[in-house]
């Protein structure tokens, strides 16, 4: 299978492009000032759409600021010490009182700016690639992609706009500065079902090159659309939505109520499930995230990325400076290992940084911009023997080195004044809370506020001593580079991994929740026995990440038999919280579920956490409450967007969300 690597100048829109022959297939662009309906009428011009299309999920998946609105003011996801004072990363939290999202401070403007423009190329190639003479297959990937960027966005904001300029769902050439928001129901019903439904009729089970949408990655959207959909109809909750819908409320144009779509949602997962195409799952969870198997058959939607060469990749090799289309939504959870001293001598403290920043999986760059509350680590990952996916999630332990950072020592010195070497543990995040732990540092005081347990050369922290300064990474989404060369290699740049979008594990999860809230289901496909599949495979284990060795083990009886009888929502949530941590995910996880900022839903709180403060010896778990109105479901509309509009204020006002004036 070829894959394509692609060059996209960014602040244009259009592309020609110049296909090269060799074992890879690398589309070379030359940068337009904008489309035209003449343009996509060629085959190169229906090219060049497909990949800005393909392109424009890095300026979203990957994307920090996106990654903190979609994360930041879950249940997994608080700020952290360089994102306090009034910042989006505590305006997006929620629990600072009187900080929220403003249509000037908030991380959801990246989603809006970042799919308009792409929308309307996808309309170009919809609505002019035929004259072209290409493969209606194509056409079916550019409805994929308008279907999944209009999906995003309804999500986020609530109706949205469908024309923009030129008509419904046209491609647009005019200069307007006026928009008219359509419908939550409209943009479903009329956009998002029409062109998934079309992507998953016209595309084949075998992507045309690799990393290209099939109609697995159709069905999975779709499906999840579907699911999404049901619920914002039945509303059970009663959460408002914007614009108002016309006639009653929450009314389907098509007449359809929530169980058609709950089951349509089942059905089409299903499906997906028993006719996978090219997709399956990896037989571990490390399996799916270790970063030397990137590419899986697990990995269906990626922003792409590569380390070939600095051109392709859009981005520096050695230094990234935090913005699309870098790679670095993984910075805002690496806390500062580097910071992490031992000593040189036994005889007195003299401080070496043992521990220094690295261009591998496990550190990457540190900003210390978000952090993850203590229940992550005593209730979503509570099993963390049976269950793999706590350790193929987060980096608990930090090691030694010197050797890759070119430091003159074979031996240092850490807790209780004991030797460590090359790879030995500096800091370990403990499973669980230990009443022997001591934080007073009264032996070689630790730099970071870490405690010391008698015999043991590496500082360590509890669970429920986690603060917004030190905290577990997020393993998984740490870079990867294989041109170290021994050393720390370049861990200031963006990741050249693919940031994955889509996985095939969700057709689990999405077929369960579907038949939770009351779908028909299959004999061996009921909620148990899709979850059950998810929660056996996270029982395997291979590698221990801890321990940086081989570890193979098989609980998956065990988490089995761990699972409840009844598959709830609320257990879902947990199960998917589990599976995706960290991905993104959660926002819209909760917004869908109507759980966000609600606590005693089904025995699980989302409003209400505990996490210490922000200096690195505070270790006291303090209580913290988040206060998220219904209104606050809705994302604001970017200033920038009411700003360039010509319209009247009363207009600009309506067409703001309620609650962000």
């Amino acid at each position: 299978m070829k894959r394509i690597l692609i060059n996209i100048c960014m602040g244009t829109v259009v592309l020609s492009l110049l296909l090269t022959t060799g074992c890879t297939k690398i589309l070379k662009e030359t940068p337009r000032s904008s489309f035209t309906p003449q343009y996509f009428q060629t085959a190169n011009g229906v090219m060049g759409g497909l990949t800005a299309l393909y392109a424009h999920l890095r300026n979203i998946y990957g994307n920090a600021y996106y990654w903190n609105m979609c994360q930041c003011g879950t249940d997994e996801t608080t700020w952290g010490q360089s994102g306090g004072s009034g910042s989006n990363f505590q305006a997006q939290d929620y629990s600072v009182p009187g900080v929220h999202p403003t249509p000037t401070l908030s991380d959801a403007g990246q989603l809006w700016g970042n799919t308009f423009p792409y929308i309307n190329t996808a309309s170009g190639v919809i609505q002019y690639a035929s004259a072209a003479g290409v493969s209606t297959s194509f056409i079916a990937e550019a409805k994929f992609f308008r279907a999944l960027d209009y999906f995003l966005l309804v999500q986020t904001f609530g109706g949205v706009p469908l024309d923009l300029g030129s008509g419904r769902l046209q491609f647009n050439t005019s200069t307007i500065r006026s928009s008219k928001r359509d419908s939550v129901s409209i943009v479903y019903t009329k956009a998002i079902f029409p062109d998934l439904n079309d992507a998953v009729n016209n595309l084949s089970g075998t992507p045309r090159v690799t990393g290209a949408v099939t109609k697995q990655v159709a069905q999975l959207f779709l499906a999840k659309a579907y699911l999404t959909y049901a619920w914002w109809l039945q509303n059970p909750n009663n959460i408002p939505s914007y614009p108002v819908e016309a006639g009653a409320p929450r009314t389907d144009p098509d007449g359809h109520d929530p169980a058609w779509y709950f089951q349509k949602a089942y059905d089409i997962a299903v499906n997906a499930i028993q006719n996978p195409g090219v997709y399956s799952l990896q037989p571990t969870f490390y399996d799916v995230n270790v970063a030397t198997n990137d590419y899986n058959k697990e990995c269906m939607l990626y922003s792409d990325h590569t380390q070939l060469n600095a051109q392709y990749n859009v981005s520096s090799f050695t230094y990234g400076g935090g913005g699309t289309p870098d790679n670095w939504s993984s910075w805002f959870q690496t806390w500062s290992y580097p910071t992490i001293t031992s000593s040189s001598t036994s005889g007195s403290w003299k401080s070496v940084n043992s521990v220094q920043r690295a261009s591998e999986q496990w550190g990457g760059r540190p900003w210390v911009r978000n952090a993850p509350p203590i229940e992550v680590f005593t209730q979503t990952f509570a099993d963390k023997t049976n269950d793999s996916r706590y350790d193929g999630t987060f980096t608990t332990v930090y090691r030694c080195n010197m050797k890759e950072a070119n430091l003159p020592y074979t031996t240092l010195f850490n807790a209780n004044n004991l030797p460590i070497a090359e790879g030995d543990a500096v800091l370990t995040f403990l499973n669980a809370d230990s009443a022997g732990v001591d934080y007073s540092n009264s032996t070689y005081k630790s730099s970071i506020g870490a405690g010391v347990l008698p015999g043991r050369a590496d500082y360590v922290i509890g669970p429920s001593a986690i603060n917004r300064i030190v905290y577990p990474g997020i393993w998984k989404l740490g870079p990867y580079r294989t041109d170290n060369n021994g050393g720390l290699g370049n861990p200031n740049a963006g990741s050249t991994r693919p940031y994955i979008a889509a996985k095939f594990s969700e057709l689990y999860f999405i077929a369960a929740e579907a038949a939770v809230k009351g779908a028909t289901t299959q004999a061996g496909y009921d909620a148990l026995s899709l979850i059950n599949v998810i929660r056996a495979r996270a029982g395997k284990w291979k590698y221990s990440n801890a321990g940086r060795t081989a570890f193979v083990a098989d609980h998956s009886a065990d988490m089995v038999a761990a699972t409840p009888a009844t598959i709830t929502v609320g257990y879902i949530l947990a199960e998917r919280s589990r599976e995706y941590y960290g991905e993104g995910y959660r926002f819209y996880d909760l917004v869908r579920t109507q759980r966000f900022g609600m606590d005693n839903q089904e025995g699980y709180n989302y409003a209400t956490y505990t996490i210490g403060g922000a200096a690195y010896a505070n270790h006291t778990p303090i209580v913290n409450t988040r206060t998220i109105t219904p209104q606050l479901y809705l994302q604001p509309i970017p200033q920038g967007q009411i700003d360039a509009m010509q319209m009247s204020p009363a207009d600009k006002l309506a067409y703001q969300n309620p609650g962000y004036y």
